[in-house]
């Protein structure tokens, strides 16, 4: 992830918790402490999006919690162009002063997915042939999301946390996230031997 990406994911969190501290954020996104200070100085120096409280907690002061902020381009995945092309500005719209890119607001949906009873699984196998089971899973449903034209955001250990309608949004976001799910299972079916 880039540094950028990484800021995207914590104003969002700060935007929707208002207060963190810097020991959930070094933990969930795996930082060491000059990440986390660079993180620091873009946050409450540079972008004055939050605030410092005893050097334990960041506090949310770029707005309300419904309020977008508006993130670079740079934070946003390759296809960014293809969306553009989609959507070009409409005539008479008002711009905004260049180099400030527009917020936009748009309808997400989210599948996670993982494997049933992968506990007692990982236990029963060998570690190797538990990486080959995994790969295999993954591979069969990033095959089945790539097909709906979902996004895979995160791989969680054994689980996929995917997003439909981003970095592209469709009119049926939610029914491809639905058809991927069915799709995903079926999947499973030659995987399961």
């Amino acid at each position: 992830m880039t540094f950028q990406e990484v800021l995207a994911q914590v104003v969002a969190w700060l935007q929707r918790e208002q207060r963190v501290s810097y020991r959930a954020i070094k933990r969930q996104l795996a930082l060491d402490d000059d990440y986390l200070e660079d993180l620091k100085d873009e946050l409450i120096h540079a972008k004055k999006l939050a605030m410092d409280e005893e050097g334990r907690v960041l506090v949310w002061i770029g707005g309300t919690g419904n309020t977008p902020v508006p993130v670079s381009r740079a934070a946003q995945p390759e296809p960014l162009p293809a969306i553009q092309a989609a959507y070009p500005p409409q005539e008479g719209a008002p711009q905004a002063p260049h180099g400030i890119p527009e917020a936009e607001r748009r309808q997400l949906t989210v599948l996670f997915c993982d494997l049933v009873d992968s506990t007692r699984l990982a236990r029963q196998l060998d570690p190797e042939d538990w990486r080959d089971v995994v790969r295999a899973y993954q591979q069969a449903c990033a095959a089945v999301i790539q097909r709906f034209d979902g996004y895979i955001a995160q791989y969680l250990g054994d689980g996929l946390l995917v997003y439909f309608g981003y970095p592209r949004a469709h009119e049926d976001d939610a029914q491809r996230a639905g058809r991927a799910g069915l799709g995903i299972l079926e999947a499973m079916g030659p995987l399961n031997t």
